[in-house]
């Protein structure tokens, strides 16, 4: 057993996923011969559900690229489970759970003669989850994601983005797939545009015909920040529009309180911090406020801390929404305005306490 163990690791870490196959087939044979019937059966079946997939996945092999440049316009990923964590309000979390059961029982809809399409736009600031839930909905589904590149479909040849638009769908139209086109204005802008050339009809034209063609067993993800340049027959293509905005001060506390335990901290417990810290975040998308306690855990390692602190987060909070205009000052008052001590902001600011003494004293002199 322990000789097809090592094998298998080996071609793991080689990416070498036949080899992998053909020793975890040996080892399930071992097994099975020695009475281990149950974890037998469960290899046989990951191996079965994996040659299945790379047979499904071996079409899409050839990517299709752009013909000025030779950049492959499509990236491919496949559903793995990750740590990676979603939050959205309760709503959203619906309109997904939704749009997931609308895709699993398509036929039981069609029957029933209830027309739908397997359509999402999502919309709305930097941060706030659109590739995430991309990747969930992939997962969820268990189809393989393949993203569409712009600097590989955008031609700076007339005539050739239309050209690439229709290859990328062409391509993920061979298996069931999730087509995610991200910055889908680029693409879709509003024909009218006084700015733009006749090309961009024609971009738009082939990407309505497109996403009308598409199979009915794949789904069609648009993610874009700017959803007021989209065109107003692009709008109609798509039965589910989702718009993912800032964090409410609910889903704050969520998020707040997942990356709190990133490590050890110096603050969960204390309620008051905890609702501090989702008045200091308002605002934020909860991409931003995962970077600012990664950042703060990273600095208080760096520092020689065994544990996450609080000043810190709430230091890198400042540093993250004033980026322009810090000072030593403003950066004494924000953290006095949000319950760290002077001594704890003499030693994230390596001051003497006698500057930040200075500071608070002016601070309440103000209040």
């Amino acid at each position: 057993m322990y000789p097809e163990l090592l094998k298998i690791i080996d071609a793991g870490l080689k990416n070498d996923s036949q080899k992998v196959r053909n020793y975890s087939t040996k080892l399930a044979d071992y097994l099975e011969v020695n009475g281990e019937t149950t974890i037998s059966k469960k290899i046989f079946k990951l191996i079965k559900k994996s040659t299945t997939r790379t047979a499904e996945l071996d079409s899409l092999t050839a990517k299709p690229f752009d013909g000025e440049t030779h950049v492959e316009t499509v990236d491919i990923s496949i559903p793995v489970e990750t740590s990676e964590e979603l939050f959205f309000n309760k709503f959203i979390e619906k309109e997904i759970e939704e749009f997931l059961n609308s895709y699993e029982k398509r036929d039981l809809l069609l029957k029933k003669g209830i027309e739908t399409n397997n359509r999402l736009l999502l919309y709305g600031k930097p941060g706030t989850g659109k590739t995430s839930l991309a990747r969930f909905i992939s997962l969820q589904t268990n189809l393989p994601l393949i993203t569409a590149r712009l600097d590989g479909v955008v031609s700076s040849l007339l005539g050739s983005t239309a050209k690439n638009i229709r290859k990328v769908f062409e391509y993920a139209a061979k298996q069931p797939c999730i087509l995610f086109l991200d910055e889908f204005d680029v693409l879709a802008k509003i024909r009218d545009d006084q700015h733009e050339l006749g090309e961009l009809k024609r971009v738009v034209n082939s990407l309505i015909q497109n996403i009308d063609d598409f199979p009915s067993d794949s789904i069609i993800i648009a993610a874009t920040n700017h959803p007021k340049l989209l065109d107003s027959a692009i709008w109609r293509r798509f039965d589910t529009k989702l718009e993912l905005d800032i964090p409410n001060k609910e889903v704050r506390k969520e998020i707040v309180e997942h990356f709190s335990n990133i490590m050890d901290n110096n603050f969960s417990s204390d309620s008051k911090k905890i609702r501090q810290l989702v008045r200091a975040t308002d605002n934020l998308s909860p991409d931003a406020i995962k970077s600012i306690f990664n950042i703060a855990a990273k600095n208080c390692i760096l520092k020689g801390q065994d544990k996450l602190l609080y000043s810190q987060v709430i230091l890198e909070i400042f540093i993250y929404i004033t980026p322009e205009n810090y000072s030593e000052k403003n950066a004494i008052k924000f953290m006095i305005n949000n319950l760290v001590s002077q001594r704890e902001i003499s030693e994230s600011l390596s001051l003497s306490m006698r500057r930040v003494r200075s500071v608070y004293k002016e601070v309440k002199s103000n209040e």
